[in-house]
């Protein structure tokens, strides 16, 4: 069965389709638009995603997650995005059920994808039109590069299962997939009946999601070929702090 496209919103409507059903997706073009990176700068990020370091927090016993992680301040009226000190991912329970409450550090993302003019643009981009839309002046933003792999046979881009991450509002951005099957993208109301499934496939095709109106998850993949994988860059944008053991 051919996958499902995700239900695509072009970037004059984002405002409106947000505020409706909680989440919304882009396209590359949506996303280059709203951010002001640009094609050949995000095509020139990828090859990243190619050192990657073990997540060896799996609880589950896989070996199919490879992660970077780092976090920043961002200004919403200035558009001045500030690095922290490298720090620990942290999630209550609640939220997380199979890693929440540990202390987990990531080695964090490299200098160079840090340098990157199109990287600094994807956040800043992003990060400004969901401060102006949420009427927000700061996010503390945490940025994770993921790549499953598919190794063992099995690759899970959520062991957790559907889930909240516990902040406003979070950002997946589809970087590429290669020599797959699975990976469909459902999202559902926190408190409702419905829900949508999709998958992504093309590169830079963006889910936008309000965390405290939906839950969302991504199916098992499975390789068609030798070295399948998913890669994905995740960010997360959460008002008044870091979550942290003191400030769930």
């Amino acid at each position: 069965m051919k996958p499902l496209p995700p239900p695509i919103t072009a970037p004059e409507q984002l405002d409106a389709a947000l505020r409706t059903q909680g989440f919304v997706a882009l396209d590359a073009a949506g996303l280059t638009a709203l951010s002001g990176a640009t094609a050949a700068g995000l095509a020139a990020l990828q090859p990243g995603w190619n050192n990657l370091p073990p997540d060896t927090f799996l609880r589950d016993g896989g070996r199919y997650r490879f992660r970077r992680h780092a976090c920043f301040v961002l200004d919403i009226a200035s558009g001045e995005l500030t690095q922290t000190p490298h720090r620990a991912h942290w999630q209550p329970v609640a939220y997380n059920a199979l890693h929440g409450g540990l202390e987990r550090w990531f080695e964090p993302v490299e200098t160079a994808t840090l340098a990157s003019p199109d990287w600094q643009a994807l956040l800043c981009g992003l990060g400004q039109w969901l401060g102006r839309f949420a009427g927000v002046p700061q996010w503390f933003i945490e940025a994770h590069q993921f790549r499953i792999d598919t190794t063992d046979g099995i690759g899970r881009p959520t062991p957790e299962g559907a889930h909240r991450d516990g902040v406003d509002y979070v950002a997946v951005l589809l970087v590429g997939r290669e020599g797959i099957k699975g990976g469909e993208t459902r999202v559902f109301e926190a408190d409702g009946p419905q829900g949508m499934r999709f998958t992504m496939t093309e590169p830079w095709t963006t889910l936008l999601l309000d965390d405290a109106r939906v839950i969302h998850e991504s199916t098992p993949i499975q390789p068609l070929a030798q070295g399948g994988h998913r890669d994905t860059l995740v960010l997360t944008f959460r008002r008044g702090g870091f979550q942290g053991p003191g400030n769930a």
